[in-house]
């Protein structure tokens, strides 16, 4: 077998499993996935293409996070064009709100929730409070 036909098919074999890791898009009516953990992450390489996302920076120690989080799911659950990613900033082993967890850090914020809306072609539409501004007309 030539080279070049070995390296094309390595290269093959590499495309192939990267895109076993992508996120899969989520189904219209499933809970939003949650990443994170406190861990960086990359959020763009869970924005859904053809989809407009929702990443919400959160954590279960924050009442105003509590509070939105229902209208998020049933967002995510009833818009087939809108994907809600729930980013969890608190490592599992921190009580209250993990403001220096490598993820709040990552993104330097300052208070939760906090949102980033990427567009359907993976481009920064929206964050902070026009992003929640733009969100938050979408619960009507």
């Amino acid at each position: 077998m030539k080279l070049t036909h070995v390296f094309a098919l390595t290269l093959a074999a590499s495309v192939l499993n990267l895109t076993a890791l992508a996120a899969p898009a989520p189904e219209k009516g499933a809970a939003p996935l949650k990443i994170s953990h406190g861990e960086q992450v990359n959020i763009a390489d869970y924005a859904v293409p053809g989809k407009t996302t929702v990443f919400d920076f959160t954590s279960e120690y924050c009442p105003p996070c509590r509070a939105i989080s229902p209208k998020l799911d049933a967002l995510h659950a009833k818009r087939a064009d809108v994907a809600v990613v729930k980013v969890d900033i608190n490592r599992p082993d921190k009580k209250g709100i993990d403001w220096k967890s490598p993820v709040a850090l990552q993104y330097g914020l300052k208070s939760i929730p906090h949102f980033k809306v990427f567009g359907p072609d993976g481009k920064l539409l929206a964050e902070g409070d026009s992003a929640k501004k733009m969100v938050t007309k979408w619960f009507d």
